[in-house]
């Protein structure tokens, strides 16, 4: 397979190009690099074709990292070694120090190995569901019995209430538990007092608005009447000065119609007047004429006065209909009183009848705190099952075994090698806790991180990695075959140099360590022994002539 992914344009890119076939597959020609698949895509198929099962990690109960797929991503750190790390004593593995890669080689190195599987997470995963539904039926059965306790307490206060209200009749002066469960119930299913529908706001305001037309209607009587009052009044008074002029025209009659008078002399002084008095016949007749109008307005009275009886019988009925609205109006209003202090009652007895529910529904019978107490018994057997399933494959025993097989090789090589401290070392191991390596003696445990030198830093590197592989090709375990070491030769030169082989005190004898498994090694070395130059794939040196000899083809570069 030839899998590249193109020079990203930002940050990172998601295009990906594949090409597969046989042993004589060659590097593409610029033309043919295109976009013909992406990252996911390439990891998948990457993945299964080095057999990584459908293998989801689900991480411990309570961890706060995320559940995810393993694949080629992680199986890929086991596989390289850059020069800065190849020579790092506080981390082993490639990446490791980056956010959160630690506990990923933690969690997937036993998978690797094959001390876990799809079949051990998945146990792991039911444990951690079966211990959370054990957990689940503890808290319902919990609060059953404290709810049971506070019914104890609070169920009589809530029998009280409930009778306060009519809800309930005959209690107990001091019922006990079961009979204050009983009288719950009952409460409950109590049907409170219920007024008969009524349109009372229609009634009110038809009743007030009768009411302002009798209002309105008795003010036009007293109108009326005030206009008659008046009309008496100025016709009392018309006929009494009627009367006054009659009575002084009466006593003047001085002149019978039988005697004759001068009207410029007066009658009494026989003076001349300078105004002629009026004659005789013109009194007499001024006479008659009010005589007249007295008569024709004492006429009017009974009429008057028959108007005024008609009208005061028409406000007495006006008045007496204003009486009965007031009336109906009063009862309204009182049965609304009546009506809104039902409704009062009845919002208390839903609330108390809704406290009554929630009391019930939070205490369960005896039956029911039986059935919480057979759901909880289950779940905890279910747990333990899958508990004792867990124990016996116990990933953290058969990942220790494993590295312990790992173990061997490591050891025999560092002592081979003559790496600092291996001589006295029962074991050269890896931690997979403190993922790096360990030397284990009579004296204790000495960590990479207590080794001096990048010599022995590099060494225990190489045979860690290199035990590594060795088992997992030996285990056929889905893991890349290849490792690629960065400069581990970097340790021994004093330099980086332009070819190696011309380096005079370059400490060849370790540099050359027979028995050493390399798999693919960029370094600056070149050494002239017959089995390195046969192990060189390319040498990537400007020639003799100067022409560019490197990774990157330089046809690419053009």
């Amino acid at each position: 397979m030839v899998l590249a992914r193109p020079r990203p344009t930002g940050a990172s890119t998601l295009h990906a190009f594949t090409r597969t076939g046989d042993a004589g597959l060659d590097i593409p020609q610029t033309d043919e690099l295109v976009h013909n698949s992406n990252v996911a895509a390439l990891r998948s198929e990457l993945s299964a074709r080095l057999g990584i099962e459908d293998f989801h990690f689900q991480p411990p109960t309570g961890a706060g990292r995320k559940p995810f797929d393993v694949s080629i991503a992680q199986a890929a750190l086991l596989c390289f070694q850059n020069q800065n790390e190849i020579a790092d004593q506080t981390a082993l593995f490639h990446r490791q120090t980056e956010s959160g890669m630690a506990q990923t080689l933690k969690d997937t190195l036993p998978y690797f190995l094959g001390a876990a599987g799809p079949e051990q997470a998945l146990r792991r995963h039911r444990l951690g569901e079966a211990q959370r539904a054990q957990r689940a039926a503890q808290r319902k059965l919990d609060d059953a019995l404290r709810h049971q306790q506070a019914m104890d307490a609070n169920g009589l206060a809530l029998v009280r209430l409930a009778e306060s209200e009519g809800l309930l009749t005959d209690v107990p002066a001091a019922p006990d538990t079961a009979q204050v469960i009983d009288l719950l119930h009952r409460a409950l299913a109590a049907v409170p007092e219920t007024a008969a529908p009524l349109d009372l706001r229609d009634r009110r305001q038809e009743l007030n608005e009768q009411r302002r037309l009798l209002r309105a209607r008795l003010q036009e009587f007293d109108d009326a009447l005030a206009a008659v009052d008046r009309w008496q009044q100025q016709g009392r008074a018309f006929t009494g000065e009627l009367h006054l002029q009659l009575d002084r025209l009466k006593t003047l009659d001085l002149l019978g119609p039988e005697r004759q008078h001068d009207t410029n002399v007066c009658p009494m002084c026989t003076q001349t007047l300078e105004h002629p008095d009026p004659s005789a016949q013109d009194i007499s007749e001024l006479t008659d004429h009010l005589a007249q109008e007295l008569a024709q307005a004492q006429t009017l009275q009974p009429v008057r006065e028959e108007h005024r009886h008609a009208l005061q019988a028409e406000r007495g009925r006006v008045t007496e209909h204003l009486r009965l609205n007031g009336a109906q109006l009063r009862e309204l209003l009182a049965s609304d009183e009546r009506l809104r202090n039902l409704q009062e009652q009845n919002l208390r007895v839903a609330h108390i009848q809704g406290r009554i529910a929630e009391a019930l529904t939070r205490t369960g019978t005896d039956s029911d705190l039986t059935r919480l107490h057979n759901d909880l018994a289950l779940a905890q057997e279910h747990a333990a099952t899958l508990a004792q399933l867990v124990d016996e494959d116990d990933v953290t025993a058969e990942t220790e075994r494993r590295l312990a097989d790992i173990a061997v090789g490591m050891t025999a090589w560092a002592k081979r090698l003559n790496l600092g401290g291996a001589a006295d070392a029962n074991e050269v191991g890896i931690s997979l806790k403190l993922l790096n390596v360990v030397l284990r003696r009579p004296a204790g445990r000495l960590p990479l991180t207590r080794i001096g030198s990048a010599k022995n830093h590099i060494g225990y590197h190489l045979v860690a990695h290199l035990a590594l592989h060795t088992y997992l090709r030996r285990n056929n375990r889905p893991v890349p075959g290849f490792l690629m070491l960065d400069q581990p030769t970097q340790a021994f030169f004093p330099e980086k140099p332009r070819d190696a082989s011309t380096i005079q005190d370059a400490d060849w004898t370790t540099v050359t360590a027979k028995g050493a498994l390399q798999i693919i090694v960029c370094d600056h070395a070149n050494l002239s022994e017959g089995w390195f130059q046969d192990a060189v794939i390319g040498n990537w040196r400007p020639d003799s002539e100067g022409n560019r000899n490197a990774l990157i083809p330089p046809d690419w570069l053009d």
